[in-house]
């Protein structure tokens, strides 16, 4: 048996199989976790979910922000469904859509196996929690994301606030949860996170820094793997590991072997053609949310 982490498929399904055919995947056997955005510009987002659908018996998933995005968009009228790009549309307006999108409604927020000494979550954590304080903060959004208020959850999600504090409450504190799991690339040391930046280390403006990297941050007792950072490639430092390779962009997808006794990494090419960037459209500050 092997237990395998996969970087963001975003919707490269081609890709996806490559990889598990390298891999040698054996669903009687292996295990695989997936690190978020499963969906989005890469034109086959419906067949990659449908595909990670038939394995959610031999497989872990946690929501990452174009998941999210996914499911608040499935929640629009039809009219506002065939406005969106054309990749979601075939999600959302395919004969099967309730039975995918109920189904990614119920995967994690961040997953722990202390047994195998992982966890994993889509982008980061905040510079003070643990891994402890993490899973508990994944599952009060998780309770909400499941249970029968999960469509004020998908409306009010949106936004760039507030800052994470412990004594939030209601929708400012699933919104920080939300931001920080799905969204994190840097921080300051008190938390709080700049969306805008993007780039590799190095290239962030002072006083802002990987959030594997915040001075004075917890002390984790775990190892983390997490994806969403593509411009920061294939990274493993800090106990963290980082497999978003923008498969997406052209670049490639990663896998990660877990359980093996030295680091053991697979990647396939990706994207034949690299997406075109998407347009910079600013936003009103009450509808940004989760995005690249």
């Amino acid at each position: 048996m092997s237990i395998w982490a996969i970087g963001d498929l975003q919707g490269c399904y081609d890709a996806t199989q490559r990889l598990l055919e390298k891999i040698a995947f054996d669903p009687a056997d292996d295990r695989l976790w997936f690190c978020g955005d499963l969906v989005n510009r890469g034109g086959q987002s419906l067949e990659t979910l449908r595909l990670v659908h038939s394995l959610r018996e031999q497989s872990v998933v946690v929501l990452g922000n174009h998941d999210l995005s996914l499911l608040a968009i499935g929640q629009r009228s039809e009219e506002e469904q065939r406005k969106v790009n054309p990749d979601l549309q075939r999600v959302v307006l395919a004969e099967d859509r309730d039975t995918l999108l109920d189904w990614l409604r119920m995967q994690k927020l961040c997953h722990v196996d202390r047994k195998l000494g992982w966890m994993m979550v889509h982008a980061g954590l905040a510079p003070k929690w643990t891994p402890a304080m993490a899973e508990r903060h994944a599952r009060e959004v998780e309770q909400k994301l499941q249970g029968d208020q999960f469509r004020r959850l998908l409306k009010n999600m949106y936004g760039d606030g507030p800052v994470w504090n412990p004594r939030l409450t209601g929708t400012d504190r699933l919104r920080a949860i939300i931001n920080i799991m799905t969204r994190l690339r840097y921080c300051t040391p008190r938390g709080r996170i700049s969306f805008e930046e993007k780039g590799t280390p190095g290239t962030q403006p002072a006083g802002l820094y990987p959030w594997f990297e915040v001075p004075g941050r917890a002390e984790r007792d775990l190892k983390i793997v997490c994806g969403h950072w593509s411009t920061l490639g294939l990274f493993m430092g800090y106990g963290v590991h980082a497999l978003d390779t923008g498969a997406v962009w052209g670049g490639k997808l990663t896998a990660m072997q877990l359980d093996g006794e030295d680091v053991r990494i697979v990647q396939v090419p990706g994207r034949d053609e690299p997406a075109p960037p998407p347009r910079q459209r600013q936003k009103p500050r009450n509808e940004r949310g989760p995005r690249r």
